[in-house]
C-alpha cells in the first residue's frame, strides 16, 4: 500500500512537460535570407520558435507545426533579428488540403505550398481567436501595431507593423480545433513605404518658381 502511494505522489510531482503532448515544430521552408527556428519543442500550451534571422524585405520562414491539442490556445513566441530595410511582419496559417476547403477563395495565393491552402472560419486553425491571448511584437523602445483579418473566409493573417529597430520579440496565440494536425505558420517581411520623391519635373519648376522670388526681390531692393 505505502509503495502504491509512493508511485501516485511520484505522478504528482512530475514536472507538467514529462506529460505534455508530444508537439512537432520544424522549419519547412525559407528564401530571402531568413534563417534559424527551433527544430522541435513541447510544453504546456507553449511554443517557442526560437530565434529566426530576416534581414530585408521579402524574406520568407515557413514553419510545419503538428500535435497540438485539440481545441487548445496555444501561445507561440519568437525572436526575430536583423530588422533592417522593412517594417512590417506578415503571419499566416496555411491549412492542409481535406475535405473543409469548399469555403477558400477560388483564387489562391501564388506563394502556397504544394498541398496546402489559405485557411477559411470553418477548417479549425487560427490564431486563437477571441481567446484573449497576446499579439504583440515588442523591441526596445516600443512596441508593434497589430492588424488581424481573420473575420472572413480570406484567410488567418497577422500583421505586426512599426518594428522601427534590429531585434523583436513577436508573441500570438494558435489553435487547432481537431488537434493533432500538420499546418504551416508563414512568416513574411514587407518593406516600409518609400519617402515620396519629387518628380525631376516637379524638381525644375519648383527651382524655376524659387528664382523668380529671388529676382523680384532683388528689383525691388534697387528701384528708386
Amino acid at each position: 500500500m505505502k509503495r502504491l502511494w509512493a508511485i501516485l505522489a511520484l505522478g504528482v510531482l512530475l514536472p507538467a512537460t514529462a506529460r505534455a503532448e508530444p508537439i512537432a515544430v520544424s522549419v519547412q521552408s525559407s528564401a530571402g535570407g531568413f534563417s534559424g527556428g527551433t527544430a522541435a519543442t513541447s510544453g504546456s500550451f507553449a511554443i517557442d520558435l526560437g530565434t529566426v534571422m530576416m534581414p530585408a524585405a521579402g524574406a520568407v520562414g515557413t514553419f510545419l507545426i503538428d500535435g497540438l491539442r485539440a481545441g487548445s490556445d496555444y501561445t507561440v513566441s519568437l525572436v526575430i533579428s536583423g530588422i533592417t530595410g522593412w517594417d512590417t511582419l506578415r503571419a499566416e496559417v496555411l491549412d492542409p488540403l481535406d475535405g473543409d476547403d469548399a469555403l477558400d477563395p477560388t483564387a489562391q495565393p501564388s506563394y502556397l505550398t504544394a498541398g496546402y491552402s489559405t485557411s477559411n472560419d470553418r477548417d479549425g486553425f487560427s490564431f486563437a481567436q477571441d481567446s484573449g491571448l497576446a499579439r504583440s511584437a515588442s523591441f526596445a523602445g516600443g512596441t508593434a501595431s497589430v492588424i488581424a483579418d481573420e473575420m472572413t473566409n480570406r484567410g488567418d493573417v497577422l500583421m505586426f507593423t512599426g518594428l522601427g529597430t534590429t531585434t523583436a520579440r513577436v508573441t500570438f496565440g494558435l489553435r487547432d480545433r481537431l488537434g493533432a494536425r500538420g499546418f504551416l505558420v508563414r512568416f513574411s517581411t514587407v518593406g516600409a513605404a518609400p519617402a515620396a520623391v519629387p518628380e525631376p519635373a516637379s524638381m525644375l519648376l519648383l527651382g524655376s518658381g524659387l528664382a523668380g522670388l529671388v529676382a523680384a526681390r532683388r528689383r525691388r531692393a534697387i528701384a528708386p
